[in-house]
């Protein structure tokens, strides 16, 4: 089947000037088990938050598998991506439909990137292979969103879509209508045999009602070599907000400007030429909000064929935050068992 779509895309390519047409992603199947007053989710983010009382729920989902089309010629190329994680479009009861969502959609010509990918402060390399998507979320970088980038050799910049995520001194929601001013990020690459390290700063100007504050944060992310095995960690500091932790941390809590750390290590074991464990971790605390978060776990993955992946994931995940002036602290946990097998096409 794959053949015959290439065929067809090559037959049309006079028509779109792409000389090099390439599609693939994976079909990806899950089994997630929860037991814990953290009630189920199928992806794991900060935003999973203690229910009052304890649960256990087992699912089954296909939602994650991937399509992914790029299109090439000598200076210009093109990728549009869709998954269907997320969504809800029809329900467990009888008929389990999602919807296309979309990941990336972008165009680069030369130098210069525009439209939707990963922040030019996310560097994919440093997620460790797990069985959760995205890994533990809760100390990473992970924001997809519209941009015009520079890319060089070695330094990326970017203005990229500003987005104000918070609650004001009442509580209530951010009205984001005065976000008028692009976000702005700077990072330096770093890559060898032994690996890659990027360095990233982030300048925002945030102004709901009228507060006109500065943020400014950095990150550092590697993937680092040793041997066969692979260490990845990710760190972060500074009025990072929604770019860090996947909704655990605001840019704007309670009318005041929160200041975000988080770190993320994984370390990936290779047993032999198709079998490999990671042992992974991630965590993120909050100055305002003091919002206090964790995720660990283990797994195993096996690729009997070459495009075929097997895994098997033992985790947990914490929440501790304390009390403030604003909230009583939510508190509690949940450990999960999930499997995945996924090919690759």
């Amino acid at each position: 089947m794959k053949k015959l779509i290439l065929a067809a895309l090559t037959l049309a390519s006079p028509l779109c000037c792409a000389t090099d047409i390439e599609l693939n992603g994976f079909i990806k199947a899950d089994l997630k088990s929860v037991h814990g007053d953290i009630p189920y989710a199928g992806i794991w983010t900060g935003a999973d938050t203690p229910a009052e009382q304890d649960s256990a729920k087992t699912q089954f989902s296909g939602q994650e598998s991937r399509i992914r089309l790029a299109l090439k010629e000598a200076r210009l190329s093109a990728v549009i991506e869709v998954d269907f994680a997320g969504s809800a479009q029809g329900n467990t009861v009888v008929s389990n439909s999602y919807s296309p969502r979309l990941r990336h959609a972008y165009l680069a010509y030369r130098d210069v990137l525009a439209g939707q990918t990963w922040s030019t402060l996310v560097n994919s390399a440093s997620f460790p292979e797990t069985t959760n998507l995205g890994g533990p979320l809760v100390g990473e970088a992970m924001v997809r969103q519209a941009q015009l980038r520079y890319q060089g050799e070695h330094w990326q910049l970017a203005l990229e879509n500003p987005k104000t995520y918070g609650t004001q001194s009442d509580g209530q929601s951010i009205d984001d209508n005065n976000d008028w001013m692009p976000d702005l990020i700077l990072r330096r690459d770093w890559q060898g045999d032994w690996g890659e390290l990027s360095l990233s700063g982030l300048a925002r100007y945030l102004d709901p009602d009228g507060l006109a504050e500065l943020g400014l944060g950095g990150s550092v992310s590697a993937s680092l070599s040793l041997g066969q095995d692979k260490l990845q960690l990710q760190l972060h500091h500074g009025n990072l907000g929604r770019y860090v932790g996947t909704s655990a941390a605001k840019d704007i809590a309670h009318g005041e400007l929160e200041t975000t750390a988080a770190a993320m290590l994984g370390y990936q074991h290779h047993w032999n030429d198709t079998l490999r464990s990671t042992l992974f971790v991630g965590k993120i605390v909050t100055d305002v909000e003091k919002v206090d978060r964790t995720h660990l776990g283990i797994n195993l993955f096996a690729s009997p064929e070459p495009y075929l992946d097997l895994g098997l994931e033992l985790g947990h995940i914490e929440v501790q935050d304390e009390d403030t002036d604003y909230s009583q602290p939510l508190r509690g946990g949940s450990s999960y068992l999930q499997a995945t097998a996924l090919y690759r096409f």
